[in-house]
């Protein structure tokens, strides 16, 4: 495993028309068009992953359902029918995962990852008792000082301060993140948030039941997001479930830091679902 990780995998970027809007996916390996590539190197699985945020006109396609939609719209376009799916959330993309398998039960899913998941009470988290207020009430002033603050701010003044920060991270900048300090991206971002801390309030557990078998739950024990007593609850009414606490302090935001480790620990867990194919 160790030597295969080590491997050179290619990425390339591409940004595709999907439900509407112009939408950057990042591919990991040699395919390109699943639907025509016809030969025996073409991938028999796709591993799928819905980050935090981020065919027909989609309604609302910056809101929480719109999202949802959007990615089922990649699959339906850009995705075959009997490809194999991994799914992997993170935070509020676990919730589009599960929505996912809701709306379309039949999706060829193996299994899904659910990453440090906000699927339940998120207004009534740490993070989300200061967040509600600010996305909720004040959105428009935030919208406002973003626009004040970034749309006369040079583009080199954008990009050293976001080099800046990679740095101090000791973070790897392979593609460039200018767009994340757009006063239109923000704007966006501070709606779906607000509709986030609105909605994503009662855990799903009907989903939950129907799909138990392929899901694995991954929290935090320092997560602000969601709490362990989240963790707990849900280990409580699922005690069959792949449900875990991470033992390694790993904080929500792993891809800063910790993207290795999370790697690391979906590889092994695919290992018996990959030799079953």
């Amino acid at each position: 495993m160790d030597s295969e990780l080590k491997e050179e995998i290619p990425v390339h970027e591409e940004f595709i028309l999907c439900g509407g809007v112009e939408t950057q996916v990042l591919k990991c390996g040699p395919w390109t068009d699943l639907f025509n590539d016809q030969s025996v190197k073409r991938p028999k699985l796709l591993i799928f992953i819905i980050p935090d945020s981020n065919a027909q006109e989609i309604k609302d396609i910056y809101g929480l359902h719109g999202q949802i939609e959007h990615k089922l719209a990649f699959l339906r376009t850009h995705v075959p029918k009997d490809m194999k799916l991994v799914l992997i959330g993170h935070s509020i993309g676990s919730y589009f995962t599960l929505q996912m398998l809701k709306r379309v039960p039949e999706l060829p899913v193996i299994r899904a990852f659910l990453l440090f998941p906000t699927i339940e009470r998120m207004s009534e988290s740490p993070n989300g008792r200061i967040a509600t207020p600010l996305l909720c009430q004040f959105r428009y002033v935030l919208y406002v000082t973003g626009y004040l603050l970034l749309k006369l701010c040079p583009e080199k003044i954008k990009s050293l301060l976001i080099r800046r920060c990679l740095q101090l991270m000791n973070l790897e900048n392979e593609f460039s993140p200018l767009n994340v300090l757009e006063p239109f991206c923000l704007a966006n971002a501070a709606y779906l948030g607000g509709q986030e801390m609105m909605e994503v309030v009662k855990r799903d557990d009907e989903t939950i039941k129907e799909h138990l078998s392929k899901l694995t739950f991954y929290y935090g024990t320092i997560d602000p997001w969601c709490p362990k007593e989240y963790y707990e609850d849900i280990k409580r009414d699922f005690p069959k479930g792949d449900i875990r606490l991470c033992e390694k302090n790993i904080p929500h935001a792993f891809i800063i830091r910790f993207n290795q480790e999370v790697a690391n620990m979906i590889a092994d867990s695919l290992k018996d679902d990959l030799s079953k194919m």
